[in-house]
């Protein structure tokens, strides 16, 4: 049987096309419902494998006290205070930079600028680098070259105190007399106007004792080739930068991307109404682009919260029993205290549901930081909106 004149088999797939088309469209509208409900019942599955196994080592002296017997016993209070400083400074540390390259590339810079294509290209560079070799570069130049750098200068500085003080006529080498380091020591410790304490303890490895012969000079210099770490030492600090670069690429690609869909016409306008640039910037395309500068830190947050190579070389430290206390102190670490759990531990079948439970309050707290920030976010949204 035909369709009017055309042949049989012409007729058939005159017919069959309309069908194949609709087919098509039906796969396509429901394929990307079906992935989504994949994604979200491996997360559920995920979440609740978590929390089936870990919720009943949850409780509050697990949240409260410090670890006991290898990590083994005890809970994750520091942990979650190092963790939680940790992602504060590293957001702190890359959203306003990364803004502000996003800001040069977007606003200032031309996009066939030999400046702009280097950045482009470093960011991209950054974006592709294992995680591991950030923790080596923040290792060899924030802690062996900046940090001891700062503290060398310091050192040098309180040397030079040191030989005032030793010159000073009350001193037992002033002049350049003969003393023992019993006498130096007891002189060093007498002066209250500046802590020698720390001093006064390297002398007494002094090599010939307390008790054997020193000038001013022999005592600066025994105690110039030792300089004290401050600064030149894993410590807080320097994880937080160095996962502040690790981060920077997710900022300055959702930033820019942020500052890109504020239109054109709106900087045209408040340029012709008699504004500068950087006015235009500050008043008119950063509040309308606030929004995505959250979403860039909320990302930050995300990618930053879980890293643990790192920070392995510049700053975390197997056990602690408090949180830390300044910039240069050493941290428990979420992450690494969960990995320390599943490999290194003395009874690794035994920390199971601290594994689990660790696993529960980091990904706790990474959400709670989110939703802070997705609330803000959003606040900011409504204030515009009224505005």
């Amino acid at each position: 049987m035909s369709n009017g004149n055309l042949p049989a088999p012409e007729a058939a797939a005159e017919l069959t096309a309309p069908i194949r088309h609709t087919f098509v469209e039906s796969i396509s509208r429901r394929l990307p419902i079906i992935c989504t409900v994949i994604i979200l019942a491996m997360v559920v599955i995920i979440v609740l494998n978590f929390l089936i196994t870990g919720a009943p080592a949850l409780s509050w002296e697990f949240l409260t006290e410090a670890p006991r017997k290898a990590n083994t016993e005890g809970g994750i209070l520091p942990a979650i205070i190092g963790t939680f400083f940790l992602v504060l400074l590293m957001t702190v540390a890359a959203v306003p930079v990364g803004t502000i390259t996003a800001i040069y590339l977007t606003e200032y810079a031309r996009q066939n600028s030999i400046l702009a294509r280097i950045i482009r290209f470093a960011v991209n560079t950054l974006a592709g680098v294992p995680s591991v070799v950030f923790g080596l570069f923040g290792l060899g130049f924030f802690i062996m070259t900046i940090g001891r750098g700062v503290d060398r200068v310091d050192w040098d500085r309180r040397m030079h105190v040191l030989r005032d003080a030793l010159a000073a006529p009350t001193s037992p080498v002033a002049g350049n007399r003969i003393a023992t380091i019993s006498d130096v020591q007891k002189y060093l410790f007498a002066l209250r106007n500046d802590d020698w304490s720390g001093e006064v303890k390297k002398l007494q490895s002094y090599p010939r004792g307390v008790s054997g012969p020193t000038t001013a000079e022999l005592t600066v210099k025994y105690l110039d080739r030792t300089p004290e770490l401050h600064w030149g030492k894993p410590g807080l600090l320097w994880a937080a930068l160095t996962l502040a670069l690790l981060t920077m690429p997710v900022v300055i690609v959702s930033v820019e991307e942020a500052l890109r869909n504020v239109p054109r016409e709106i900087r045209d306008a408040s340029i012709a109404l008699g504004a500068t640039r950087w006015e235009t910037i500050r008043k008119v395309v950063l509040p309308n682009s606030v929004t995505g500068i959250l979403t860039g830190s909320i990302l930050a947050v995300s990618r930053g919260a879980g890293e643990v190579a790192p920070i392995l070389f510049t700053g975390v430290i197997y056990s602690a029993q408090s949180g830390p206390g300044s910039l240069t102190d050493q941290f428990m670490h979420l992450g690494y205290h969960l990995y320390l759990l599943a490999t290194q531990s003395p009874d690794v079948d035994g920390t199971a549901p601290l594994q689990y439970a660790t696993t529960i309050v980091l990904l706790g707290l990474t959400l709670l930081l989110n939703i802070s920030a997705i609330l803000l976010r959003s606040r900011l949204q409504r204030r515009r909106i009224v505005l």
